[in-house]
């Protein structure tokens, strides 16, 4: 069974089997939800089960099957998560669902197959939702991170658009007084968040049918390797690898 992966602002969803990844670190939160047998190993512990891992944390993840669900920090859900960490690296999940035991199939609705994990994680939050940006208090910053959503959207701008100097030059701030007010506001730098969103607006294309090249190039990477050395920083395998596990939902 080859992975389905769904995308949209604020989440990248993915479920399926034999995901195995080398140790990597990216700013989404990530939640883990095995069908069947996993380990994950992070700051020398090995945990089995589902879990919550921290963002910016290192770990390496491999499961038979089941699901994966990456969280941007900033949103409402991952507010929510981060609560629930309370800054700790990771917390394994004791409650039982059946949610591990439903494989979707091609065409699904995640919408409908989350709600009850959402729910049964105490979580306040529909799918719709899952990018509410409740966490933001400047309102130049949520319209910029509205601007990068349009991508996932179908309305994807010209990655030259997100260079930190016209950003700045857009919100009318100087490019030091803007890169300041991002990381205040984010808790990441704009240049590494800016490369896990062009690196989002590459899956987004490949599971649309585009080769490795093109999505490359569409997202603003320079080619292929780039895009594939970034990937496997962020995920642990290269773009080649997730290629061949990576179907349209």
């Amino acid at each position: 069974m080859l992975p389905t992966v769904w995308l949209k602002p604020g989440i990248l969803i993915i479920y399926g089997a034999s995901l195995d990844a080398a140790n990597h670190k990216h700013n989404a939160i990530q939640l883990v939800w095995p069908a069947g047998k996993s380990l994950c190993q992070l700051e020398g512990r090995e945990l089995v089960g589902p879990l919550i891992i921290n963002s910016q944390i290192e770990h390496q993840l491999s499961m038979e099957a089941g699901w994966v669900l990456l969280i941007e920090p900033q949103s409402n859900l991952g507010q929510q998560l981060s609560e629930r960490l309370a800054q700790r690296p990771a917390v394994a999940i004791s409650e039982s669902s059946s949610l591990s035991t439903i494989a979707p199939k091609q065409g699904d609705d995640p919408a409908s197959l989350l709600a009850p994990f959402f729910s049964m994680l105490g979580l306040d939050v529909t799918y719709a939702d899952t990018n509410a940006t409740t966490s933001l208090t400047d309102k130049r910053i949520q319209q910029l991170l509205s601007d990068l959503d349009r991508c996932l959207l179908g309305d994807c701008l010209k990655p030259l658009c997100w260079r930190a100097s016209e950003v700045a030059s857009q919100l009318a701030l100087s490019e030091s007084r803007f890169l300041h007010l991002f990381r205040e506001q984010m808790g990441i730098a704009w240049r590494p968040y800016l490369l896990w969103r062009r690196t989002i607006c590459a899956i987004s294309a490949i599971t649309k049918g585009l080769p490795a090249t093109e999505a490359a190039h569409l997202a603003g990477f320079s080619d292929s390797a780039h895009l594939s050395r970034t990937f496997r920083s962020l995920f642990g395998m290269s773009i080649r690898e997730a290629k061949h596990l990576i179907k349209p939902a």
